[in-house]
C-alpha cells in the first residue's frame, strides 16, 4: 500500500461525513462468500426472480438449497470490518451507510442509518399475496414438512446462503407454502437479479451522497449498477470516491483514491488512526 494514498484516505476520513457504500467484500471475512472474484467475473449464477417465478419445480430447487444453507448463512457473525465501519460512523467519519448486502451483519456489529439496498434475508414475501413473514417462521414450516430430510449436506456456502444439491435430494423437498393464501410463490424479500430497487429507495441514497462529503466504497466491485450508480452521482457533483476492495471494479475511472488490501484490517487501522483505539 502505497503511504501517499493511505494518508489522503485518512485525511479523507478526519474530514468526516462520508457514506459508506459495502458490498459482498466486507462480509467474505464473516464466511459469506461473494459473487465475484478479484478480476470481476462472476463466480456463482444466482437464480433470477424469473426464473424462482416461472415453475413449481424452480421454487422446489431454490428452497431446497436455501433450507440446507440457511443455518450457516444466519450463523455469521460480524467481522472485524463491520465493527471498523460501526466505529467510523461513531467517530463521524461516516454518516450513513448503504448497503449492497442482504445479511445484515452491519447493523449487528452497531451501524446506524443502514440503508439495505437490496433488502434483508431474514424475511420472506409472497409474490401471489404480498404477505411478509420472517425467515425463521419460514424455516420452521420448512423443517415441519420435511422431518426427514438430510440438512447436513456437506457443500461449500454460496453467495445467496445456499448449497448445491443433487436432483434426487432437491426432488424429495417439499416448499413451504403462504398461510394467508396457499400459494408456494414465496421469494425473499431482497432484489433477486432481475428486478430493480425501488425508485424511492434509490433516490434516498442519491440524497445521502449529495449531501455528504465524499463516498467511501468498501468491498464492492461495482458491477452492477445499483451501486455502480452512486460512484457516478458522487464523481459527477465532484465528491471525492475512495475504494477499499480486492481487484478490479467498474468505478476505476470515478475513483479517486483506491487501496487494494484486506478489509477487516485496513478500516480497523484506519479507525486506530482516527484517534479511536481499536474497533469493538
Amino acid at each position: 500500500m502505497r503511504e501517499d494514498v493511505w494518508r489522503d484516505l485518512v485525511d479523507l476520513a478526519r474530514d468526516g461525513g462520508l457514506v459508506a457504500l459495502t458490498g459482498a467484500g466486507l462480509s467474505t471475512e464473516s464466511g459469506i462468500p461473494d459473487y465475484r472474484g478479484p478480476d470481476g467475473r462472476r463466480r456463482n449464477q444466482p437464480m433470477t426472480v424469473s426464473d424462482l417465478l416461472a415453475t413449481p419445480q424452480a421454487r422446489q430447487r431454490y428452497w431446497a438449497r436455501s433450507y440446507v444453507g440457511w443455518p450457516r448463512f444466519a450463523a455469521a457473525a460480524p467481522n472485524a470490518g463491520h465493527r471498523a465501519v460501526a466505529a467510523l460512523q461513531r467517530q463521524g467519519a461516516v454518516t450513513c451507510i448503504i448497503t449492497q448486502n442482504v445479511d445484515g451483519l452491519q447493523q449487528q456489529a452497531g451501524g446506524r442509518d443502514v440503508v439495505e439496498l437490496h433488502g434483508n434475508l431474514d424475511t420472506v414475501v409472497c409474490m401471489n399475496c404480498g404477505e411478509r413473514y420472517e425467515r425463521a417462521s419460514v424455516d420452521e414450516w420448512m423443517a415441519e414438512a420435511n422431518p426427514d430430510f438430510d440438512r447436513s449436506v456437506e457443500g461449500p456456502l454460496r453467495p445467496d446462503g445456499d448449497v448445491l444439491l443433487s436432483d434426487d435430494l432437491v426432488a424429495q423437498f417439499r416448499p413451504a407454502r403462504c398461510i394467508i393464501c396457499g400459494s408456494d410463490k414465496l421469494k425473499p424479500d431482497v432484489v433477486m437479479f432481475g428486478e430493480s430497487v425501488a425508485k424511492p429507495l434509490v433516490e434516498q441514497c442519491f440524497s445521502a451522497v449529495e449531501a455528504s462529503r465524499g463516498l467511501l466504497v468498501l468491498g464492492s466491485s461495482l458491477a452492477v449498477m445499483s451501486g455502480y450508480r452512486f460512484v457516478r452521482r458522487a464523481a459527477r457533483v465532484g465528491l471525492p470516491v475512495a475504494v477499499i476492495t480486492h481487484g478490479w471494479t467498474r468505478g476505476e475511472a470515478e475513483t479517486s483514491l483506491k487501496i487494494d488490501a484486506p478489509l477487516g484490517a485496513t478500516l480497523t487501522r484506519l479507525v486506530a488512526e482516527l484517534g479511536g483505539g481499536p474497533a469493538r
